[in-house]
């Protein structure tokens, strides 16, 4: 297909930290098929530890630069942050600033990949693009509902509505009956299989001492870790001995250290930061657990299960179509005695995790990839043809 015919597709997102949407997003982008779609992605700010991880075919352009590229000086760094912030406020009111560094491209299809990027794309001057949303949130938790006002007004507008699983539509729907919805499909997360089991091989020397419970995200509220410390803690003083490793930074960072300190369990519950290849953690750790207090179709878990991990995992979004109880995983409820009580059988039951351990060799047969990334194409393809 020669370059002019191709579909022109741009996805608009705020930056490229590790988390598991930046994953999907490059997962979608890497295997959009180049011969059919002209790919651009515009970040607010090139920051985080996947910016540079697009594929060469796409063009990557960017508002502000990110903290990565700031000074090391105090002063400076102060200076610049506050300049990313002025330069940010002025391209949002003025859409020619974000036209220009586009070199002033009509797209096709403008996509925003999570709902903080809704207004960006809904608001956008090109008028003739398609819009498509993608929602990974559970939209009626207490955490959400300052966002809500914003999503709502945002979410008719778009033309074509992907959740990334059938529980997160159907809590949409059932929250908000009268809304008036786009066209919508479902598509659940691609997961790399073979690329998670290679970079899983890489040599690592800093696990903590046995047993050892390894957790992956963002150091946020709803992730749960205030709650996995005080069961942590409570184990540890029964004698139970283990250790729990947290990949992942977040603004929880302080809290979260301050709570590890006052329990006195800093030599045995670690917060390691952002780790660009998590996985040799997760399959040399005995376990992963995911303390969440909502979740979509989390990635981690099924990056988890890829790697034939027992899993402690809160019943939440998808969770619970992802793993089944006590046959591929162990399910709770965001409840710190829960999480307790399930670290605890799998400290004390081995039958129990060999029983997982066998069901989790076959586990690779219920992820189909290709299927994922032919249901976007037609997505895409479809909205065009209209």
């Amino acid at each position: 297909m020669s370059e002019n015919k191709k579909i022109k597709v741009l996805f608009r997102h705020r930056s490229m930290e590790m988390g598991g949407v930046e994953k999907v997003i490059l997962s979608i982008i890497k295997n959009l098929n180049p011969e059919k779609f002209d790919i651009t992605v515009c970040l607010n700010l090139n920051q985080g530890e996947l910016r540079n991880e697009f594929p060469k075919h796409v063009r990557k352009v960017y508002l502000t630069d990110g903290r990565e590229d700031f000074s090391q000086n105090p002063l400076i760094h102060k200076l610049q942050l506050i300049r990313r912030r002025l330069k940010l406020a002025k391209a949002q009111k003025n859409h020619t600033i974000t036209d220009r560094l586009l070199g002033h491209k009509k797209f096709d299809v403008e996509i925003a990949p999570t709902y903080s990027a809704f207004s960006s794309v809904i608001n956008s001057s090109n008028k003739d693009s398609k819009k498509i949303g993608w929602f990974h949130s559970e939209i009626n938790i207490p955490g959400m509902q300052p966002l809500v006002p914003d999503i709502l007004e945002n979410f008719p507008q778009f033309d074509h509505m992907i959740y990334c699983s059938q529980k997160i539509k159907d809590i949409m729907h059932q929250s908000h009956p009268d809304l008036s919805y786009p066209a919508e499909s479902v598509v659940i997360n691609a997961i790399p299989i073979e690329e998670i089991k290679n970079k899983a091989e890489e040599k690592i020397v800093d696990l903590p001492q046995g047993p050892v419970f390894v957790s992956v995200g963002r150091l946020h509220g709803r992730k749960g870790y205030h709650k996995l410390i005080d069961a942590h803690k409570r184990l540890i003083d029964e004698g139970f001995h283990h250790s729990i490793l947290i990949l992942g930074n977040g603004e929880e960072m302080k809290n979260l250290t301050e709570q590890i300190q006052a329990n006195n369990v800093q030599n045995t519950f670690i917060l390691s930061g952002n780790r660009m290849n998590p996985y040799p953690y997760i399959k040399n750790a005995d376990y992963f657990i995911l303390p969440s207090e909502s979740e979509a179709w989390p990635l981690v878990i099924a990056e988890a299960l890829i790697l034939q991990k027992p899993i402690i995992a809160t019943d939440t979004g998808d969770v619970g179509v992802m793993i089944k109880d006590r046959e591929t995983g162990y399910l709770i409820n965001y409840d710190t005695n829960e999480m307790y009580e399930a670290m605890k059988v799998f400290l004390t039951n081995p039958e129990l995790i060999t029983k997982i351990k066998t069901n989790l060799e076959t586990i690779e047969s219920q992820f189909d990839n290709q299927k994922i990334f032919d249901a976007v194409e037609k997505i895409i393809e479809n909205l065009v043809k209209k």
